[in-house]
């Protein structure tokens, strides 16, 4: 019998649960893990599932019993992979399932910066300002189309061609970026610094690795137009958050629309945090952009199915 154990429970939503597995086996899960918890939780599994749970090499090697590291996510940064592969330790993840929401909630955060939606309805609805002011209309924030705009996409896998798509569909330019420092131009692709220059919304959908940490950063905003707007929906740490702050408080760029950051759950006195409450430019969703109700479910079906495949398989 196969002891599995789930290590961060919560990182599903509680409205789906993964289905359980045909064969016998032992279940056990815990909300969450800290790293100090790790060892004394994995050490008995054959199975641990998890999302964001670090296995270092350290860790990995004292733990003799794993067979197999199942990722409720696609990212597997948490998992040193070098080491894994070495100690005969399989690791399988998810792709493609957040590949319409995470477009879509890309989509509505491109309409909520160019219309001023948040700022209108927090400073303007809510407080009464709309109401006592005595006229029927009261614009006070930036409206600007969408139509026409030009969208800078830096990441061309699925989910960057889908945002592409459904971008063109409302009638903006799109221009995909060339990597940083490339030499040569592939077709379909625009240098890097070209689309920071150019584009009106920059959307980052690229992996996270070595060269693409702090991918935004003071330099590459300064490239940036005054009137341009930045989206993350990728990783936290592709941007460098001082410098993010920093412009646009001094009005390097014009906003920002956030759904992950470098540290997650965020302390409470993040700076970013604590200036979305005062910044009307500033808008912070809590990394639900892949969580729509059929893309949990798609997750956990698969999260499911590498389990029995491997249990079958060995692969």
């Amino acid at each position: 019998m196969l002891n599995i154990v789930f290590l961060d429970r919560t990182g599903i939503p509680a409205t789906h649960n993964i289905p359980r597995p045909s064969f016998p086996h032992n279940w056990i899960e815990y909300d969450r893990t800290s790293a100090e918890e790790t060892y004394e939780r994995a050490k008995d599994a054959d199975i641990v599932i998890t999302s964001k749970v670090l296995f270092g090499r350290e860790l990995l090697a004292k733990l003799p019993k794993l067979k197999l590291i199942a990722i409720t996510a696609t990212g597997t940064n948490n998992i040193d992979l070098v080491a894994a592969k070495e100690l005969g330790i399989a690791v399988k993840n998810v792709t493609g399932y957040s590949s319409v929401t995470v477009p879509e909630h890309v989509l509505g955060m491109i309409f909520s910066l160019k219309h001023s939606l948040m700022s209108y309805h927090r400073d303007q609805v809510t407080s009464d300002r709309w109401a006592t002011c005595g006229q029927f209309c009261y614009v006070d924030y930036p409206i600007t189309d969408v139509r026409g705009s030009i969208l800078g996409v830096f990441g061309k896998g699925c989910l960057g061609t889908e945002v592409g798509r459904l971008a063109e569909m409302v009638g903006m330019k799109v221009l995909y970026a060339e990597h940083k420092g490339a030499t040569t131009i592939r077709d379909g692709y625009t240098p890097f610094e070209e689309v920071l220059k150019q584009a009106d919304i920059v959307t980052l959908h690229c992996p996270l690795t070595k060269t693409t940490q702090n991918l935004i950063n003071a330099e590459t905003l300064a490239l940036m137009k005054p009137t341009a707007y930045l989206i993350n929906t990728g990783r936290g740490p592709l941007v460098d958050e001082v410098a993010l702050l920093d412009a646009l408080e001094n009005g390097t760029i014009a906003g920002a629309a956030l759904d992950v950051l470098v540290k997650e759950p965020p302390a409470i006195d993040n700076p970013l945090i604590q200036a979305a409450k005062r910044l009307p430019n500033l808008l912070i969703t809590p990394h639900v952009a892949w969580a729509s109700d059929s893309a949990v479910t798609t997750l956990v079906n698969k999260v499911a199915q590498n389990i029995e495949e491997f249990v079958k398989t060995g692969k």
